[in-house]
């Protein structure tokens, strides 16, 4: 059988339409035995409590070996494919020295063996084998098929071992809990009840949720089902006049599909096994859309978008009476597949725990914005945990180390409970720090600045004694409109930002549009936005609505001067230059308008890397500079901070970033200009000992990170923190520049800061 891309669709289709692990294993094996005609297809799974592999599927073998057979992870060719990582095609398996005959598995007449090692992120899974009677070596094209193959499914066994499956064939996730590991984001640690938000339309992220009334819930269910049925009746009645009988026809399909029996019994079962409508709907449709997506027919595979279609609609009636009833409990940690900033608005901030997103990183704007709420955020688990299944749930976040607990036993919350207490002392010993300076032991004063423009008030900033705004984010409220807010309205915005601040500094951060800030009415389409058309280049581009933004800046700065203005994603002087003019145009239009307004101290971020060897040019022109760590990171190490595949390599402690940031500092220096860093790196204590090294004039830091930066500054020397430089300097991996780092904290009795263990 060809070995087609439709031949991998339709197996891949077929796993995931599969309701349980068990399901998707056997479709697996039998889908491999008639696409290769192979005598034996088997999957292993990796059982890393135990080391070693169990057999959890097979076409060929002796069935009841299932669940019985085990491999250790030094045994047999199964065992060698895990160690090596990598296929291993033999034709006579027998007399490979690392063979292992197993009786109970009937395998003693297959000579031919291909195993191919199931990985995820670095991370052995299981390892997948074909065996033949015949001694044969498998071909390229064969060894390609189930290479591919290992590669597609992945990420399902990863799901199900997140679901508990692997463990047992079906595990409610909800009974079992566990605890599971995606991407620090925001620092803290909290115990809270979990509400999955998630868009009214769409199925897939429907969250599941008990029932205590499930004759209700039937009754539900059963009444969106005829609302379905008689829409659509409708529908068909009115379009009687301009479509044709067959097109018609379309509407009593879709009635059909809305009244087949067996949609409406499936979903009956999972109601009366005690989920709510809409999560057995999800359920239902899932698995019905699958079984037509892995039909060989081409016309029946595509009906699987008619069943999701009559299962939006089915859910839009069922929503209905939900969407004006959500609360939201106190200790709330929101949960959703891609949670936004704009969805934590709608929870009191009073409520607010911690978020869970299943997207996102430690530098997403969502992890931003948990930092300044003071409160832990953790990323990164779509695929890797069913987010849907743990609304309701008791959960533990740690947002340290990127973990969360599912329903922790009674010992396992007294521990929690003890440690949440300590977050407390914690908190309550850094508001000590208030009115202190951060200086270190040997006099070297840094000052700590907010970044803002993610919230709407600023009680937060003052309450952790901030001395400024070294970052106020201009286009958030871009962002929320539905056009460019005009002069008049700028203004407001700003003149309310900086009198809130008087006679303290505020740095305005001109439009920052573009990678990953997308304006709803002004749409940027190009293949790599983050080295595209945005920051400063479109400001110049749109010099009118550069010069109406800084008009109202000035405006705004009447009778305060307190106003600095910052220019974003600068990559040469000739951008300073013509920024600079406009600058000063808009200043001369003011003046000779009557307004009595002084001309603002202004400067650039560092964050394109072809700045950081202009710096003396960049100085003659600039009052101030100020390194965004978040984008100089992702230009220098080639990794998109968004990206929750490479998250893990992102890291501001690796060597190359921290010559660069020496290189800025020193040149800076020189030139006697003073410098900021804005990007969240400046909430890391570890990092903050390499900025106290580099003599970093200022830090501008999410409120939430400002008094832990402190604490590190008022308990390093400058001298101390120098000779950490020097031997950061003689590694070569983030991870030794790190655990030095964490060490010497841990000395300086600074460990709550890393955490609990």
């Amino acid at each position: 059988m060809t070995r087609s891309i439709r031949t991998l669709q339709k197996i891949v289709h077929a796993i995931n339409s599969a309701t349980d692990l068990s399901t998707a294993l056997n479709r697996l094996v039998l889908d491999i035995h008639e696409a290769l005609g192979v005598d034996v297809c088997s999957i292993y799974i990796n059982d890393k409590a135990n080391k070693h592999y169990i057999l959890m599927a097979t076409r060929g073998l002796n069935p009841d070996a299932v669940g019985v057979v085990t491999i250790g992870y030094n045994e047999g060719l199964v065992g060698l494919v895990g160690e090596r990582s990598e296929p291993l095609n033999i034709e006579f398996a027998s007399s490979h020295p690392r063979f292992k005959f197993i009786p109970e598995s009937g395998e003693e007449h297959y000579h031919s063996f291909v195993g191919i090692p199931v990985i995820q992120h670095g991370d052995l899974l299981a390892v997948l084998v074909v065996q033949q009677v015949s001694p044969r070596r498998f071909d390229d094209q064969d060894i390609a098929f189930l290479t591919t193959l290992a590669a597609l499914i992945a990420g399902n066994i990863a799901y199900a071992r997140a679901r508990g499956e692997i463990d047992s064939l079906m595990t409610d996730l909800g009974q079992s809990g566990g605890l599971y590991r995606g991407i620090a984001g925001a620092p803290g640690l909290c115990i809270g009840t979990g509400v999955v938000t998630y868009p009214q339309t769409d199925i897939n992220s429907v969250p599941d949720r008990a029932i205590e009334d499930v004759e209700s819930e039937v009754r539900r269910f059963r009444e969106a089902i005829d609302a379905v049925v008689e829409e659509l009746g409708v529908m068909r009645t009115q379009l009687i006049d301009s479509l044709p009988e067959a097109d018609r026809l379309l509407f009593d399909a879709y009635a059909l599909i809305a009244k087949d029996e067996e949609l409406i019994d499936h979903t009956l079962e999972k109601i009366r096994a005690g989920n709510w409508a809409q999560g057995a709907l999800r359920d239902t449709i899932q698995w019905y859309a699958g079984q037509f997506e892995a039909m060989d027919n081409a016309y029946m595979s595509e009906r699987a978008d008619d069943i999701r279609n009559i299962g939006r609609r089915i859910l839009a009636y069922l929503q209905k009476e939900v969407q004006s009833q959500r609360s939201y409990p106190a200790n709330t940690i929101l949960i959703a597949e891609n949670l936004s900033p704009l969805d934590l608005a709608v929870v009191r901030t009073e409520c607010l725990a911690g978020v869970v997103s299943g997207h996102g990183s430690a530098y997403s704007h969502l992890s931003i914005l948990a930092h300044a709420l003071n409160i832990p955020a953790v990323t990164g688990f779509s695929r890797q945990l069913p987010l849907s299944r743990l609304d309701g749930k008791t959960l533990v976040m740690d947002g340290y180390k990127g973990y969360i607990h599912v329903s922790p036993n009674n010992i396992e919350m007294q521990e929690y409970e003890e440690m949440v207490q300590g977050e407390q002392a914690l908190a309550q010993h850094l508001r000590t720090l208030r009115d202190k300076p951060a200086t270190t032991t040997d006099g070297l004063r840094m000052h700590l600045y907010t970044n803002s423009g993610l919230l709407s008030g600023h009680t937060m900033a003052n309450d952790v004694g901030t001395e400024g705004i070294g970052l106020y984010r201009t286009e958030l409220p871009f962002m929320s409109k539905d056009s460019f807010p005009g002069e008049d309205e700028q203004y407001d915005l700003y003149r309310a930002v900086l009198q809130a601040y008087a006679p303290l500094p505020v740095t305005l951060r001109t439009l920052d549009i573009g990678g990953d800030k997308i304006l709803p009415y002004f749409p940027i389409s190009e293949p790599n936005p983050f080295l595209g058309w945005r920051g400063i280049r479109v400001s110049l581009d749109h010099p009118e609505l550069f010069l109406t933004q800084v008009r109202a800046m000035l405006r705004a700065s009447e009778g305060l001067d307190n106003l600095k203005i910052m220019l974003p994603m600068i990559s040469g002087v000739d951008e300073i230059d013509r920024s600079l003019a406009l600058i000063k145009r808009a200043h001369k239009e003011l003046i000779e308008e009557g307004l009595r307004v002084a001309f603002p101290e202004t400067g650039t971020m560092i964050e394109v890397p072809s700045t950081v060897y202009q710096i003396p040019a960049i100085a003659k022109r600039m009052d101030f500079l100020s390194i965004g760590s978040n984008d100089l990171v992702q230009y220098l190490l080639a990794i998109d901070r968004n990206n929750e595949l490479v998250a893990a390599l992102f890291d501001p402690l690796h060597p190359s970033v921290l010559e660069a940031l020496w290189q800025i500092s020193t040149a800076a220096r020189r030139a006697r200009i003073p410098l900021s860093i804005c990007g969240e790196a400046a909430g890391d204590p570890a990092f903050a000992i390499m900025l106290i090294a580099m003599q970093f004039d200022s830090l501008s830091l999410s409120a939430g990170d400002l008094p832990r930066i402190k604490w590190v500054i008022r308990s390093f020397s400058h001298d101390e923190a120098s000779q950490l430089w020097k031997k950061a300097r003689r590694l070569e991996q983030a991870r030794e520049i790190r655990e030095m780092l964490h060490a010497e904290l841990e000395s300086h009795g600074l460990k709550q800061l890393l955490g609990p263990d």
